[in-house]
């Protein structure tokens, strides 16, 4: 897959571009500096493209009876319809190519969640909303990895975002041929190390909806193994998840290591467990070990190189 292939949606302020009410950005390095030697961007401003100027007034949601508008302090301008009638354009026309999308937080446009809804006497708010045009890009598009720049300061959340969007991409890209069950499971049998290490249940059951499948509807077969995947992998995988998973991957070598070898490689384990070494210790042990016992099978799995492996987003967790 070529790397240039991945786009990512992302608001134009977070990708540098001095389109805020201030006439300044909210650059994120990760995105800009890193991230974006494996990606293309698709930049998106939506309060100048509704019209708004930079510099320009702030704009905050305000309850206003049984509605919400996106609007100055003073209550004017309200330009909530045409952030929706944004998005939605957006989302029906655009997000199909999109593999992600990172959104500015705390933004009334662009925020995902906890945006502060201010009541009409602008004497209190709440932490309730959502940006009407990130609100927009999510409910037509369930399935898109989407995360806050806030949030990518967290090694956890930052490694599981890049994670799904690589999953989407590569799920996109069988979409793209003519998908059969074959195809379906060979796809699955690639990832069924990285389901076990985040939702074992998940594992199991997606396991089971494609072995009891008897040729009935297959679109909605392969709708609700996606829709299953990446739910599964949005929560990031837990140390004793991770453990365990790595367990049963030592075990596909226990007629080839020496004991000196197999000890080196659980005490590695275990200290990832105790939290004293990060994944990427006992998963370079186990990667050694493949290259000099190759297995096919194991080589297959996505496990081992979800993302590039020059993102180092395996040295924090």
């Amino acid at each position: 897959m070529a790397q240039s292939s991945i786009k990512i949606g992302i608001s134009a302020c977070l990708a540098g571009e001095k389109v805020r009410f201030d006439s300044g950005h909210k650059k994120s390095n990760f995105c800009m500096d890193e991230l974006a030697k494996h990606v293309e961007y698709k930049r998106f401003c939506p309060e100048v493209a509704v019209g708004l100027p930079i510099p320009r007034p702030t704009i905050r949601q305000v309850r206003v009876g049984d509605t919400i508008k996106v609007c100055r302090p003073d209550g004017s301008e309200d330009v909530g319809p045409k952030l929706t009638e944004y998005g939605k354009r957006v989302a029906t026309e655009q997000s199909a190519e999109l593999s992600g999308f990172v959104f500015c937080a705390k933004s009334p446009s662009c925020g995902m969640e906890r945006i502060k809804i201010y009541n009409e006497a602008g004497t209190g708010n709440t932490s309730e909303g959502v940006g009407f045009f990130a609100e927009q890009i999510m409910a037509h598009n369930p399935l898109l990895p989407c995360e806050e720049n806030g949030r990518l300061n967290d090694m956890h959340l930052r490694e599981n975002f890049v994670m799904r969007v690589f999953t989407f991409k590569n799920w996109q890209l069988l979409r793209e041929q003519a998908v059969t069950v074959h195809r379906l499971t060979q796809f699955h049998a690639q990832y069924k190390y990285l389901l076990m290490a985040h939702n074992y249940q998940a594992y199991r059951d997606l396991g089971n909806l494609l072995g009891t499948y008897e040729g009935r509807d297959f679109e909605a077969l392969a709708d609700s193994y996606i829709s299953g995947l990446m739910a599964a992998l949005k929560r990031p995988a837990s140390r004793k998840n991770n453990s365990n998973t790595l367990m049963h991957l030592q075990g596909y070598f226990k007629k080839q290591l020496s004991k000196i070898e197999k000890q080196e490689l659980r005490d590695a384990i275990d200290e990832y467990r105790a939290g004293l070494v990060p994944l990427y210790v006992p998963l370079t042990l186990l990667k050694h070990h493949l290259k000099v016992h190759p297995n096919e099978y194991l080589a297959k799995q996505v496990y081992f190189n979800p993302y590039p492996n020059e993102l180092k987003l395996r040295y924090g967790i």
